[in-house]
């Protein structure tokens, strides 16, 4: 599955957040100068052939849905990012956020304890 550009993801989080939509419906989301209805309806489109969202017909217009998950985003998002710039490995992400210090000692003694019970659950 492609990536998404800004504009579509930030399309995505208001299927996210509201639910089916019609493309009018997405223009009430935005500040004037609002974008025009054919540039959101082609942004739509895209995303739909992209396979983040579905349709269903209602006459000779379409309501729009979200076909995966706001999560199943974020966790394709992550290990598209950890093979990109980590070689694939999730040691040399955590490693990176320690060395930048993004990550406190703490914060990764809590991620390390939430690792365990999720092994243990297993």
């Amino acid at each position: 599955m492609k990536g998404l550009t800004t504009k579509e993801e930030e399309i995505m989080g208001f299927f996210w957040k509201e639910g089916p939509q019609f493309v009018r419906q997405l223009l009430a989301y935005y500040d004037e100068p609002k974008p025009h209805f054919n540039t959101l309806s082609t942004i739509v489109r895209g995303l739909e052939e992209k396979g983040f969202l579905g349709h269903e017909a209602f006459g000779n217009t379409y309501r729009y849905h979200a076909v995966i998950s706001e999560e199943e985003f974020r966790k394709r998002t992550l290990k598209n990012v950890i093979n990109k710039y980590f070689n694939n490995s999730y040691l040399n992400a955590v490693s990176s956020l320690v060395q930048e210090e993004d990550i406190s000692l703490e914060e990764l003694k809590q991620l390390i304890e939430k690792v365990e019970k999720a092994h243990q659950k297993q």
